[in-house]
């Protein structure tokens, strides 16, 4: 029962669309973030409840394996792309998850029309790809401080250090 409640949080364009119609429908707020979320820790957790608590519903973009390589190097993912997004799928504030393959999501956020688009504190608002978009249709973009100390690349520098 859990399994499959948590399989029907991923997404493809088709579902994704049928969806946010129904969002829609009943005037939910939809957040939008994205990222690679390579391996999940506090600081994602941290983030992504916070952005989950700008609205009613969480869209999560996430970088397919070959888009995290091309932004992070060869080394990385080091977790496949069904497996992020299962695991960001199961998190009890986020209600949906779509790979995007390309350089930027603009594209996935033109289509997604979110509300709110949100991105970690180390950009400016107007700098973060799809603001165009969102504050054109009158929806707010905003930006999350990161908890210091918590990153994925911080996380695999440690494992490296400690074999």
């Amino acid at each position: 029962m859990h399994h499959q409640y948590i399989s029907t949080k991923i997404h493809n364009s088709k579902t994704l669309a049928e969806q946010l119609e129904k969002w829609k429908q009943n005037n939910q707020k939809v957040v939008f973030t994205n990222g690679c979320f390579d391996i999940l820790h506090r600081g994602h957790v941290d983030y992504l409840a916070k952005a989950a608590d700008l609205g009613d519903k969480l869209i999560i973009g996430v970088n397919t394996d070959a888009s995290v390589s091309k932004l992070k190097g060869p080394h990385r993912p080091i977790q496949d792309e069904n497996s992020r997004m299962f695991i960001l799928a199961s998190m009890e504030c986020v209600d949906a998850v779509i790979l995007f393959d390309e350089q930027t999501p603009y594209e996935l956020i033109n289509f997604v029309q979110p509300n709110v688009l949100v991105k970690g504190s180390d950009y400016k608002p107007e700098n973060i790809v799809g603001y165009d978009i969102v504050i054109a249709k009158g929806g707010e973009v905003k930006t999350i401080d990161f908890i210091p100390g918590f990153s994925t690349s911080l996380i695999e520098q440690k494992i490296k250090t400690t074999n």
